[in-house]
């Protein structure tokens, strides 16, 4: 078994890279084990680190050292394979997808992650990419993939990025027009956000499906209508905190396998905090898995749900 670190050092506020390292030796030294170490420099090299990895066919356990974007990029390049499991060694701003497990404490904290269990998460399909957590399109997804522009300002926490994108992409314009098909069903208009969730939480702590399950094969959808300027700061807080059902004129919620989104221009597609562009997005549920590890302390649990799909869109 061969423990792969791979570290975005322009994850967070700061390097943490001679910090992990540091703490990688000590593991090496106290428990015996085979580490490697890689550094990404660009873009993608996350990615292509962990698949040429996994390509090796041996068993493998690869850490995505950074924040959620870090976790993406190595679940885009280790799909299809079964012999790597990954897990979040966080260190981003948001470290979202871990919250769902409570709490991201144990997963800064190497130790803990040796010491770990594993489950079998879904993996999403969007376009030619993967995602594990959150696609979203639209206002929401502008506001997602601008987050990085001012996490580094001082003072600044993950949700407080969120809530000055937020403030900035309003001025620019909330709604656009969209064509969405899903359940055998097309709506045609103008949406402030379109989010499809896997996992339960984003945008460094929004949670605008509680329910959402990463191990139950459906995709968690919500529809938000036109939301005007002055309104949107008066719906943010309930779509935060998972209170979309208060909503009802606003929010439709479809639970789905697969949709589609048209627009008639290329628009900004939200992937885990990765920033794409194209004017037809095609969403869906796969049948692959992604192996996670995650410290036994924490006892992953996921809630059972029967497979049903939403009649109402």
């Amino acid at each position: 078994m061969t423990h792969l670190f791979i570290i975005n050092p322009t994850a967070g506020k700061y390097d943490r890279t001679e910090e992990i390292r540091e703490k990688v030796r000590q593991a090496q030294q106290e428990r015996g084990i085979e580490c490697h170490i890689a550094v990404s420099q660009k873009p993608g090299d996350c990615r292509r680190i962990a698949r040429k990895a996994a390509e090796s066919g041996e068993e493998l356990k690869i850490y995505a050292c950074g924040g959620d974007g870090t976790l993406n990029e190595v679940v885009n390049g280790v799909a299809g394979f079964p012999n790597v499991a990954v897990t979040h060694y966080a260190g981003g701003s948001g470290n979202d997808f871990v919250r769902a497990f409570g709490t991201i404490e144990p997963f800064r904290d190497l130790n803990e992650l040796l010491d770990c269990e594993e489950a079998n998460f879904d993996l999403v399909r969007c376009n030619d990419d993967y995602a594990i957590n959150i696609c979203s399109v639209g206002f929401d997804a502008r506001i997602g993939t601008e987050v990085s522009a001012y996490k580094r300002l001082p003072l600044v926490s993950g949700p407080m990025a969120y809530v000055l994108s937020a403030m900035v992409n309003t001025v620019k314009g909330t709604t656009d027009n969209y064509v969405v098909t899903c359940n055998g069903k097309t709506v045609k208009g103008k949406q402030t956000m379109i989010c499809v969730c896997n996992g339960s939480f984003y945008g460094g702590g929004f949670n605008p499906v509680p329910e959402a399950n990463p191990c139950d094969g459906i995709l968690d959808v919500l529809l938000v209508g036109p939301v005007s300027r002055l309104k949107v700061l008066q719906v943010i807080g309930k779509y935060k905190n998972g209170r979309y059902k208060e909503l009802s004129d606003l929010a439709k919620h479809v639970r789905t396998r697969e949709l589609t989104i048209e627009c008639n221009h290329d628009t900004p597609v939200n992937l885990d905090g990765e920033l794409r562009m194209s004017r037809r997005i095609h969403i869906q549920m796969t049948d692959q898995k992604i192996r996670f590890f995650y410290p036994k302390s924490l006892h992953w649990t996921p809630g059972k749900r029967k497979f049903e799909v939403s009649e109402c869109i």
